[in-house]
């Protein structure tokens, strides 16, 4: 990722938690803010350690940041996203978790019409 397409400031992620749209499933939580005056889409990402020790939450992190890159053409951009990971990321592999990411964007509506199929 980029460095203008990451959110570090604990301020930029209050705000998005705030304003934002939330929507989950059993593995993550994703927050949405649409930013106008944004001409791509940023993330941050949060991984507790009740998830795993920090081997395990660095995986995760590096996965969903992956699957972000991949699929970045059909993401909807000029917004902030906050993906929160939950427990049961730790077990799951890369592809387990690039379905259920996709299940979560696709339930948020942040992803085009023509984009992507489950």
């Amino acid at each position: 990722m980029k460095k203008e397409q990451r959110i570090k400031k604990n301020e930029e992620f209050q705000e998005v938690f705030k304003k934002g749209k939330s929507t989950a499933n059993r593995q993550f939580v994703i927050y949405s803010l649409r930013k106008e005056d944004q001409p791509v889409f940023r993330i941050g990402l949060s991984v507790s350690k009740k998830v795993g020790k920090a081997v395990t939450r660095n995986r995760i992190k590096r996965s969903v940041k992956e699957i972000f890159h991949k699929y970045s053409e059909q993401l909807l951009s000029g917004r902030d996203y906050v993906v929160i990971a939950r427990i049961p990321t730790a077990n799951m592999d890369f592809h387990e978790m690039e379905k259920s990411l996709l299940h979560v964007l696709n339930r948020a509506n942040v992803l085009k019409k023509e984009g992507v199929k489950k």
